[in-house]
């Protein structure tokens, strides 16, 4: 949570939802590794248990007189015994390997330099030797008592309206955890044997980015981007088929359950003499996100249903950011439904988390405030050309007015910058006594451009005091000037021949 509020403003219930759910899926996946490790303890103790009564039987069968020769013997009453190695045992372990009765007879062995008599050693160690109350390979053993059964995992579908940060909340989280994460868009899925990369394209790229482990890669995390763009065509069905709508969430309802999937080593179309990849999804945790424009009205017939008389309910505006909000955080799975997504397809998404949208206060924090925020790019960029690079408070307030009238989000934000500064980081290169390039609220409104300090003594503050003492205009103070570019490379006016 602390991460990735150094990188991602607001927000707050989204990162809970999404830290919470991290944090239980890999729990769910450290109990089921414990539970499998116990098992295979046990039943090893339980060959070695078995292997040393046949021992003990054939030690018995000797002291009681069994004569013979050579690797069969030969009972009184004309039974035959053959030698313990013909049995192949070793297939099921070593024959010199048992297991500890106990701690001290382990240590003891160690201290002798080998195994010692009668105490044999395990070579597979047991799961928390020592004694720690929560054993999570026992619930039986937890500091709290609990019945025992299988943890099913919780994938996530993030919905909110555009540039309000989910795609960045996943990008953050795979900073910060040593996961394998993949982030792949649902507009370029198409159902198997159209045109278009097939779902399992998803695992191929979550296995490349495990490093080929395919361990590592059952264990990591896939992000589906634009998933709302893979709903029901509103068409008539039956003249043609929805390749790349209903019938890509189909063909995902399989990966997203958990199943072992093959994949095509070799991207591109089938081939039915290829190799393939086993990848079983049932430790891989699924997130999905979209902007799903329009599910807000649909969840405002639902709550808002018309009425009249004293006890109606007025009309909601629903390009009001934070009733869209408001109806963001009430949606319920059937509302996904309504809006074009399957129903099995929702079923398999048990948690249904919302974005806010950005209001002016939000944005200006997104421009100064995380460690990769738009005002500390700029002052990286000019400062390659020893440049320093000041954006004045109500500079910062204009770029948030504009982006939120706008409606872009935190996207708007590098479109309205980059516009303004074009010209400025097109002159700073060539001209050598700048050093600094100073940003206020009439140059993001277009009334001028940016303007340039050259006097070496001119400092940010000092400028600022001689600005008011001038009325706010900068051409009367010395040493600052507008970005200027010559004549012969301006843009020719509209309607005027080259």
């Amino acid at each position: 949570m602390r991460g990735l509020n150094e990188y991602v403003i607001g927000q707050h219930n989204v990162k809970i939802a999404l830290s919470v759910g991290v944090h239980n899926h890999y729990k769910r996946v450290a109990v089921s590794e414990a539970a499998a490790a116990e098992r295979a303890r046990l039943e090893e103790q339980q060959q070695q248990q078995q292997l040393q009564q046949q021992q003990q039987q054939q030690q018995q069968a000797q002291e009681a007189g069994i004569s013979g020769s050579g690797g069969e013997r030969v009972r009184s009453d004309g039974y035959m015994i053959r030698d313990i190695s013909d049995l192949r045992l070793e297939q099921f372990g070593r024959k010199t390997t048992t297991t500890a009765t106990s701690p001290a007879a382990t240590s003891n062995a160690a201290e002798g330099g080998g195994d010692s008599a009668g105490h044999l050693f395990c070579e597979t160690p047991s799961i928390n030797d020592d004694g720690d109350a929560n054993d999570i390979s026992k619930p039986g053993q937890f500091g709290r008592e609990v019945e025992d059964c299988e943890l099913d995992k919780s994938n996530i579908v993030i919905i909110g309206p555009t540039g309000s940060g989910k795609t960045l909340v996943v990008k953050t989280l795979a900073k910060l955890i040593d996961v394998p994460i993949v982030i792949a868009d649902a507009t370029c899925l198409t159902q198997a044997g159209y045109v278009g990369e097939d779902v399992e394209s998803i695992l191929l790229k979550l296995y490349i980015e495990s490093g080929q482990d395919i361990e590592r890669c059952q264990k990591g995390i896939v992000y589906i981007d634009e998933c709302d763009k893979i709903r029901k065509s509103g068409g008539n069905v039956s003249i043609s088929r929805d390749v790349s709508g209903e019938g890509v969430q189909h063909a995902l309802l399989k990966i997203v359950e958990g199943n072992v999937i093959n994949v095509p080593k070799e991207p591109g179309r089938k081939n039915p003499r290829g190799d393939f990849l086993q990848i079983d999804t049932t430790d891989i945790l699924f997130i999905c996100g979209g902007a799903f424009a329009g599910l807000e009205k649909i969840v405002n017939r639902r709550m808002d249903s018309a009425s009249i008389g004293f006890g109606a309910k007025m009309k909601q505006d629903t390009e009001d950011h934070r009733i869209q909000g408001k109806y963001f955080d009430n949606a319920v799975p059937k509302d996904l439904v309504d809006y074009g997504m399957i129903p099995e397809y929702v079923g398999r998404f048990p948690v249904i988390v919302a974005t806010k949208g950005l209001d002016e206060e939000n944005l200006i924090d997104i421009l100064t405030v995380p460690r990769n925020s738009l005002v500390k790019q700029y002052k990286y960029l000019f400062a390659m050309n020893d440049v320093n690079f000041h954006v004045s408070r109500c500079g910062l307030m204009e770029i948030a007015k504009t982006a939120f009238s706008r409606g872009t989000g935190a996207r708007g934000l590098r479109a309205i910058t980059e516009n303004v500064l074009m010209e400025t980081m097109f002159v700073v290169p060539s001209i050598p006594n700048v050093h600094t390039v100073y940003l206020d609220a009439a140059a993001v409104r277009g009334d001028r451009k940016p303007i340039l300090l050259k006097d070496p003594e001119m400092t940010v503050e000092k400028f600022e005091e001689m600005m008011e003492k001038c009325g706010g205009k900068p051409e009367d103070v010395d040493g600052a000037e507008f970005v200027l570019i010559e004549k012969s490379m301006e843009p020719e006016e509209f309607g005027v021949a080259a």
